[in-house]
């Protein structure tokens, strides 16, 4: 009954333009019922708002960028001046927002756990979809062992946001050789996965930055120890796309760590038909140019602040690709 509620007070309030006091009388109720029953309504996934973007800065700015790199860019405007990780909180609730217009039925979705994937989450309304499954990209093990879990956590979410089948990957973020992650790609148990993975209809994706704000999980978490660290500052790594660390100019072949890495690298994402990235803060830009330039993005929701400075870093040093 009171989904039925929900259902009648939102259709009158949004559809209807009918005052709270009208909707209120309608129903037999008080106006703050109302007020919680259309919150009700926004939280169940009744109602799903969407927004035109006007033209403007941000329109500006999500051209310029889609017209460069040949995404589609969703630029979230941001009051000037906010921090990091409120900017994070209010592109999270795009993102989840854009995340449950694209999810449709019998879709397999591929999940890279981190920092933004995780704000991400946190926001998605409920939204069963038939057939749907949830696959996770990239292991998540590490020498501490909290990985599995957090990863776990995360896609079980995500999951259950859409109703959907989870499928976990059960191995290491990174492998200590290159030679065991080769042969635990020969078992049954994990080809299972990978077979998953190939047929992503729509991956969700951050970008992983050395030094930001808001620290990318895969660097304050365990998974690399110091020796790692410097390496790959001595291979010019400027961050990650699902723990495939890359640099400015978008190469990554021939970093060594990313042979015993298990996410996805760029060039197999580049078969998938639909890559959302997902990036905020300015330490991120390099690492982000880093995966423009590797094409890794089909869409790309980002904040203003972070887009600005995207477009004048490549104004001022650009980088051949």
């Amino acid at each position: 009954m009171r989904e039925d509620d929900a259902y009648r007070a939102a259709l009158m309030y949004y559809l209807q333009d009918q005052t709270m006091e009208v909707i209120a009388k309608t129903l037999g109720v008080s106006r703050s019922t109302v007020s919680r029953l259309i919150k009700s309504a926004r939280e169940e996934g009744i109602v799903r708002i969407s927004l035109r973007q006007p033209s403007g800065s941000g329109a500006d700015l999500g051209h310029r960028l889609s017209a460069t790199f040949g995404i589609k860019a969703h630029v979230v405007p941001v009051r000037e001046r906010a921090t990091e990780v409120h900017r994070l909180e209010q592109v999270a609730m795009v993102a989840a927002r854009l995340m449950g217009e694209w999810v449709s039925a019998d879709m397999v979705v591929g999940v890279a756990w981190g920092t933004t994937v995780t704000a991400i989450a946190g926001h998605l309304a409920p939204n069963p979809v038939r057939g749907s499954t949830v696959v996770q990209l990239n292991g998540a093990a590490n020498t501490f062992a909290g990985g599995v879990t957090y990863a776990g956590d995360l896609i079980a979410t995500i999951a259950g946001a859409f109703d959907s089948t989870p499928h976990l990957f059960p191995v290491p973020a990174f492998f200590d050789f290159a030679e065991t992650k080769a042969a635990m790609w020969r078992e049954r148990s994990v080809r299972r996965v990978l077979d998953i993975q190939r047929r992503v209809d729509i991956a969700l994706f951050g970008v992983g930055a050395l030094a930001a704000d808001v620290p990318s999980h895969v660097y304050n978490a365990g998974y690399l120890d110091d020796s790692e660290i410097t390496q790959l500052t001595a291979d010019r790594v400027v961050g990650d796309v699902c723990t495939v660390f890359l640099r400015e100019d978008g190469t990554y072949r021939d970093i060594a760590i990313n042979a015993r890495a298990t996410g996805p690298s760029p060039r197999e994402l580049r078969t998938l038909r639909r890559r959302v990235c997902v990036a905020v803060g300015e330490a991120k830009v390099p690492a982000l140019l880093g995966a423009l330039r590797a094409r890794v993005a089909t869409d790309l929701i980002i904040d203003e602040t972070t887009a600005r400075t995207v477009l004048e870093r490549l104004r001022h040093a650009p980088v051949a690709g």
